[in-house]
């Protein structure tokens, strides 16, 4: 069974649960999500689903990407594109769609997406260094301050935080709870907050640590 799901990230609300408590939410609407490949041990060396969400417009599509397409019997080729490794064969063909119905209320997921640009930050931001003295002529307020030594080792050492692009990686919030699915709008809300802007996409797995927890 296919227990994965591409999306994109609606926005965040909050939902009222048995006994009236507000739970924050946030909305994502996954699938439905189509089979493009299906690799196994034979021909591949592995056993994987390649799961493909959204269509891409004509014109911004190459022929390889639209023939690929079309040997799973779609006729516009998927915008996004990402390989499931599975740990047993699957019964999937190409061509078969995947929907929220994968998911159940209660079941704890794994939420995969890219976070929040920010741009260059300096340390205090990216790192919240407390910096220098803010007033009294100190001359040293927000900067990193000394990162290297003498003449031995005569280097800066490796993971030396400095200033940089912040945000715009690849993060993983794990074990989030599913609140409730509405498959007729194929929309799932997961307790707390997921990566990324609204409208960016994002990845809905079944819980990794959390089925080990409960075996």
């Amino acid at each position: 069974m296919i227990t994965s799901l591409l999306g994109k990230k609606i926005g965040m609300t909050q939902v009222y649960d048995a006994n009236n408590v507000i739970i924050p939410v946030t909305v994502v609407e996954a699938g439905p999500c189509s089979v493009v490949q299906v690799k196994t041990t034979e021909n591949d060396g592995y056993e994987a689903i390649q799961l493909g969400y959204s269509q891409k417009k004509i014109k911004n599509t190459s022929k390889g990407e639209l023939n690929h397409a079309k040997k799973a019997g779609l006729e516009v080729a998927p915008r996004v594109l990402t390989e499931i490794r599975l740990t047993e064969p699957s019964e999937a063909k190409p061509g078969d769609v995947v929907t929220v119905e994968a998911f159940s209320e209660g079941q704890v997921v794994d939420v995969l997406g890219v976070s929040k640009g920010k741009g260059f930050a300096g340390v205090v931001k990216r790192y919240r260094v407390k910096g220098g003295p803010a007033t009294h002529g100190s001359m040293f307020h927000r900067r990193v301050g000394s990162v290297g030594m003498r003449q031995t080792p005569g280097r800066v050492f490796k993971n030396q935080i400095m200033p940089g692009q912040m945000g715009s990686k690849n993060r993983t919030v794990q074990n989030l709870r599913v609140v409730q699915v509405i498959s007729d709008k194929n929309l799932i809300l997961v307790k707390g907050a997921i990566p990324g802007a609204n409208g960016d996409d994002v990845l809905v797995r079944t819980a990794i640590k959390g089925q080990r927890k409960s075996a």
